[in-house]
């Protein structure tokens, strides 16, 4: 689980460039992928929020790719320059088959910036469509913070939790993104 955030930090944004560079290849994968982690939060919150740090972890890149879209999905990662990467988790028995997937681009100010895909092989998610994108249901998400995903103190995660328990659709609201001080 995540550790708590410093509230001291809370306004921070994520940099532009992390944005646009996660949604140029969310958007060539967006039919082959179940988008999870902080980039599923990000599609359920509405539409031009603020890219708070601590709302959606946009560190990396969590997807699910069904058994039968494997294949298309590697091979356009390849041809976008993504190479896979070895972890300590590749050899771990796991019912997801988890993959790391990496590119490194080089930004205008001669600084470098990596973008990291982590890839878990299911066929058994339930889905909804969110702002164009086919990401991890809420309910189902949530609970990938006790395996999968460590970012639980996200605002959108703790916001969610609580208008699910008060029988809330998440999807759309505006506490996903929202400053909870």
């Amino acid at each position: 689980m995540g550790a708590p955030h410093n509230i001291k930090r809370y306004g921070e944004v994520w940099p532009e460039f992390r944005i646009r560079l996660g949604l140029k290849i969310l958007d060539k994968l967006k039919d082959k992928i179940i988008i999870s982690g902080g980039w599923a939060w990000h599609f359920m919150s509405e539409e031009g929020h603020t890219e708070y740090k601590h709302a959606h972890d946009h560190k990396d890149i969590d997807v699910f790719v069904k058994k039968e879209k494997i294949a298309e999905v590697v091979i356009i990662l390849q041809q976008e320059g993504f190479r896979k990467v070895w972890t300590r988790y590749d050899h771990l028995p796991s019912e997801e088959n988890f993959r790391r997937y990496e590119k490194t681009v080089e930004l205008e100010n001669d600084k470098f910036h990596r973008i990291t895909i982590d890839f878990f092989e299911r066929d058994d998610l339930e889905t909804i469509e969110a702002n164009g994108f086919t990401v991890v249901k809420p309910d189902t998400l949530l609970s990938f913070y006790r395996n999968i995903h460590s970012s639980d103190k996200c605002w959108a995660v703790m916001a969610a939790k609580d208008l699910l328990e008060k029988g809330i659709d998440p999807v759309g609201h505006p506490l996903l993104s929202k400053m909870p001080i």
